[in-house]
């Protein structure tokens, strides 16, 4: 599983000209399902995810989490983070899981963030055409990846 988290003021994702998913302060999540994902590697991004200490506490410092400032979540399917473009300019795929794996463990993973977040969590859909607007709060942007999985938590 590949992350893109984004620290937002605001965000929202549009399809066919309806608002799917807005959020205000939180996370802007694009998600993308590696081939070879499983559950507990679902398990594992979002628990890395709701804990992410990148929001300022009263110090300025970076020590609070989304669970902690009471922030939500806008979770969007995409799949091109596994976009390889090692070997000429037309990205390869093939490192992410076809569509019904894919589907499927997507599914897993917002309900998974859902019983797992305190907060509100928000979609876009999969495998739609996709307008996403957003307010990047620093900037802050984090990579989650199965590569740098480590066994502690």
């Amino acid at each position: 599983m590949r992350l893109v988290v984004q620290r937002v003021s605001s965000a929202s994702v549009t399809i066919d000209g309806k608002i799917s998913g807005k959020i205000g302060p939180g996370l802007l999540v694009f998600a993308a399902v590696h081939h070879t994902d499983t559950e507990a590697e679902i398990e594992w991004a979002v628990s890395k995810m709701v804990r992410l200490r990148i929001f300022q506490d009263d110090q300025g410092k970076m020590n609070k989490s989304v669970n902690d400032t009471k922030g939500s979540i806008l979770i969007v399917s995409q799949f091109t983070l596994y976009g390889d473009v090692r070997k000429g300019t037309r990205p390869s795929f093939i490192e992410s899981a076809p569509p019904d794996k894919a589907e499927r463990l997507y599914d897993y993973f917002v309900s998974y963030t859902r019983s797992v977040f305190l907060g509100t969590v928000e979609t876009g859909e999969f495998a739609a055409m996709m307008q996403v607007e957003l307010v990047n709060d620093g900037p802050v942007t984090i990579i989650i990846d199965r590569a740098s999985k480590v066994n502690d938590l």
